[in-house]
C-alpha cells in the first residue's frame, strides 16, 4: 500500500495571493515528510481550491487563462504535483475549462452534472460533452481529458483528482493506493465469506494506521484532518489490480455474474471501517490504470453498460475510459445523464473521466504515453 495523495484544500481570493498556495504546499511537503519517517511512500502532494468560479468567474477567458498558468508555475516551484481549481456548476463557466486544460499541464477542473435540487442538469450535462470532445481536440492524443472529470452528487474534499474541489476551512485528506491489500486478502482467502473477513480485518489495520498518523498531524499543525478516501486505488503493476485480485477468489473472470457481487462485498467491507470517511470510499475501477481491468476490456468481457451496473455499488463511477476519437457530444451526454441518473437514485457520489483517444476506433490501441495509464483496447462509446 501507498500514500497516493495528500490533498489540501484551500480557499483563494482574487487576486490570488501566492502566499496562501505556499503555506498549503509546505504544509504538504512536512505531512509527506511525516508519513515517509514512519515508513510510507508518498506519491503525490495537491491542492485544491473552491469552485473556482467564486473567484475567476468575474474574468474574461484570457486573463482566467494567464491566472492558471501562474498558479501552475507557482505549484511547479513548490513542488505540488497537481493543482484542482475546483468545480463548475454552470453551462458558461464549463465551456471555459478546455482553454485552460489546453494551456496547462497539473491543473485539474471538474463540472457538477447535477443541481441543487437534486437533479440532472441537462444544459451542464451538453456543455461539459462538449468540453471533453475540445480537450480531445486541442491536446496531445486527447490525453487533457486526464486532468477533467464530470462529477455527480460529489462531496468537497475528495483527495482523489480530477473530482477534487474545496469546501469550508483549510483541511487535508488523504488518498491511498491499495489495491494490492485486496489482492493479498483475496489470494490467501477460502471464499467469499473468508474473503470478506479477511479483507476487513487488513484494510482495518493499514487505513487505521496511515489515519492515527493523520490525526497525529492534525494536532500538531492545527489544520483539519477531513479524512481519509478508502478507496483503494489500485496500481499498475498485476498484484496491484482490482480485476485480477476479484479473479484469485476462483470465481471467474472479471466482467462474469459474480463481479457484481464481489463488488458490492468490497464496497460494504469499505463503508464498515471504522475510519473517518471522506471522498467516495467505494471501489474504484479506472479502466486505464488496472492491468486486469484492460485484459477483461481486450477479451470483451468489460463494455460500457458493465462498468455503469457496477457502478451501482461501487465507488467512483466511470473512471479512466478509453473512447473513440470521433465519438459525438451527443453520445458522451447520454453516457454522462446515465451517470448522474445513477448518483441521484443512488445517492451516491459517482463521476466520468472519459479519454477520448484521437484517430483511434474502438478496438484499436490507446497511444496515451503516460507514465500513470496502461494503453487498452478503445471501448465501444455506444
Amino acid at each position: 500500500m501507498k500514500i497516493r495523495t495528500i490533498t489540501t484544500g484551500i480557499n483563494i481570493a482574487f487576486p490570488v495571493k501566492n502566499a496562501e498556495i505556499r503555506k498549503a504546499a509546505e504544509f504538504n511537503r512536512q505531512a509527506r515528510e511525516f508519513f515517509i519517517d514512519n515508513g510510507y511512500e508518498v506519491q503525490t502532494l495537491r491542492i485544491t481550491s473552491q469552485p473556482w468560479p467564486s473567484y475567476l468567474g468575474h474574468l474574461g477567458l484570457k486573463k482566467f487563462v494567464t491566472t492558471t498558468r501562474d498558479i501552475e508555475m507557482l505549484c511547479d516551484d513548490q513542488d505540488v504535483d497537481f493543482f484542482s481549481i475546483g468545480t463548475t456548476f454552470e453551462p458558461r463557466h464549463t465551456r471555459m475549462i478546455p482553454w485552460v486544460i489546453e494551456a496547462t499541464s497539473r491543473i485539474s477542473a471538474s463540472a457538477t452534472i447535477t443541481d441543487n435540487r437534486r437533479a440532472v442538469a441537462p444544459a451542464t450535462i451538453k456543455a461539459a460533452s462538449k468540453a471533453i470532445v475540445t480537450i480531445a481536440k486541442g491536446t496531445e492524443r486527447g490525453y487533457g481529458n486526464f486532468r477533467f472529470a464530470a462529477i455527480a452528487n460529489c462531496p468537497p474534499d475528495i483527495p482523489f483528482f480530477p473530482a477534487a474541489y474545496h469546501q469550508g476551512s483549510r483541511c487535508f485528506s488523504i488518498g491511498l493506493e491499495a489495491g494490492d491489500l485486496v489482492f493479498k486478502a483475496f489470494r490467501s482467502s477460502s471464499g467469499l465469506a473468508d474473503a470478506r473477513r479477511r479483507l476487513a480485518r487488513l484494510l482495518q489495520a493499514e487505513y487505521g494506521r496511515v489515519e492515527a498518523l493523520a490525526l497525529r498531524i492534525e494536532k500538531r499543525e492545527r489544520i483539519h484532518y477531513a479524512g481519509l478516501d478508502a478507496s483503494p486505488a489500485p496500481a499498475l503493476k498485476k498484484n496491484a489490480s482490482i480485476a485480477f485480485a476479484f479473479e484469485e477468489l476462483g470465481m471467474g473472470r472479471f466482467g462474469g455474474r459474480d463481479s457484481l457481487i464481489i463488488a458490492r462485498m468490497v464496497t460494504d467491507v469499505l463503508k464498515s471501517l471504522r475510519i473517518c470517511h471522506c471522498g467516495y470510499s467505494g471501489l474504484m475501477l479506472p479502466v486505464l490504470e488496472d492491468r486486469g481491468l484492460v485484459q477483461a476490456v481486450a477479451r470483451g468481457a468489460l463494455k460500457i453498460d458493465d462498468l455503469l451496473s457496477l457502478s451501482a455499488v461501487c465507488g467512483t463511477g466511470l473512471d479512466c475510459i478509453p473512447l473513440p476519437g470521433s465519438t459525438p457530444p451527443d453520445t458522451i451526454a447520454a453516457i454522462l445523464g446515465d451517470v448522474a441518473t445513477l448518483a441521484i437514485g443512488l445517492n451516491k457520489p459517482l463521476s466520468a473521466r472519459l479519454l477520448l483517444a484521437p484517430g483511434k476506433n474502438a478496438g484499436q490501441k490507446t497511444a496515451f504515453r503516460s507514465p500513470f495509464l496502461i494503453d487498452c483496447p478503445v471501448m465501444k462509446a455506444e
